[in-house]
């Protein structure tokens, strides 16, 4: 029998969890919605109620987590502004305590880098970054192979460099940050705060919820302001990923999740600004490319994808 993993990406809005085996096929998948569960023990129980149901329950070898600000050293969630829950948070432990098989913690954008990098279309990649655009904005670095992972297990926090001097308010506390801008949250908050003399004749301002999603789709329909937003964010992300390109010279930013899922169109945008904010010595050498695992659950393959890397680290060393 084929060993499983059980992976798990905690999202500020929803957290996803499937069974993969080596192979890296999802055996099974689901979502249950993060707010609803007023302190992580109570996920921990549900989750487990929901797998042991399973007849390849057994076959778990063990569980890797994603998480915002999740500390690949000491196992915990560590004052994560986009979860309900505060403060530092032992998340290993209590699946550890809970399901009895080893369990391996990592920030939720180096998780998608590694799925990215061992399923997707990372796997020619030694020099890459996976950028997250969910509720936040996260970054999962690869320099020459090697998933960076820095002193404190922090390394990669790019949604909280600041972009936009005494800019929008963050859930971290500070102000300007690239996640105020560049993320699903950030989209949404540019319908209120982005001023445009095409805003008053978008629909967008007709709907009372608005999600990132209907943002694209209005954009699509021929709605000004919504492509404008789209242009907005694009260009902020892109300048934002011309500078990072300093720091660690990739072949690639490969980006991940809800905003990415939007289509060929805001990556071909965002290369486009990329390319116009880049040093001459980055020009025409850096990919802007989509994930290649959506239709396959990108969050949860690379949540237990973390734990078969890990585990295949192990072995090595």
């Amino acid at each position: 029998m084929k060993q499983i993993a059980l992976g798990i990406d905690i999202g500020g809005t929803n957290t996803a969890f499937g069974l993969i085996d080596e192979d890296g096929t999802l055996l099974f998948e689901t979502s249950l919605p993060t707010k609803s569960f007023e302190i992580p023990e109570n996920l921990v129980d549900t989750i487990h109620s929901i797998l042991n149901e399973r007849p390849d329950f057994q076959q778990i070898i063990g569980i890797g987590i994603g998480a915002p600000n999740g500390n690949v050293f000491t196992g915990n969630i560590e004052f994560a502004p986009n979860l309900i829950w505060k403060g530092v948070v032992p998340i290993v432990q209590l699946f550890k305590d809970k399901f009895g098989v080893p369990a391996v913690l990592a920030n939720d954008a180096n998780a998608a880098a590694i799925g990215e990098h061992l399923f997707g279309c990372a796997k020619d990649l030694k020099d890459f970054v996976t950028i997250t655009l969910g509720t936040g904005l996260g970054s999962g670095i690869f320099i020459n192979g090697e998933l960076l992972v820095g002193h404190n297990g922090f390394a990669g926090e790019y949604g909280h460099i600041r972009v936009i001097p005494n800019g929008r308010t963050c859930g971290c506390g500070r102000n300007g940050c690239l996640e105020t801008y560049a993320s699903s949250t950030g989209v949404v908050r540019s319908i209120a705060e982005f001023e445009s003399p095409n805003k008053s004749k978008s629909a967008l301002l007709r709907k009372e919820h608005v999600n990132a999603q209907e943002v694209f789709n209005e954009a699509d329909s021929g709605d000004v302001f919504a492509t404008e937003i789209i242009e907005y964010t694009a260009q902020i992300l892109g300048a934002a990923l011309a500078d990072f390109a300093a720091f660690s010279d990739p072949q690639a930013y490969i980006l991940f999740g809800g905003i990415a899922q939007a289509g060929s169109s805001f990556a071909e945008r965002v290369q486009f600004h990329l390319e116009a904010n880049a040093l001459k010595i980055f020009q025409n050498k850096i990919e802007v490319r989509i994930s290649s695992l959506h239709d396959k659950n990108a969050a949860v393959l690379g949540t237990a994808a973390s734990l078969f890397w890990h585990l295949h680290k192990n072995s090595v060393n």
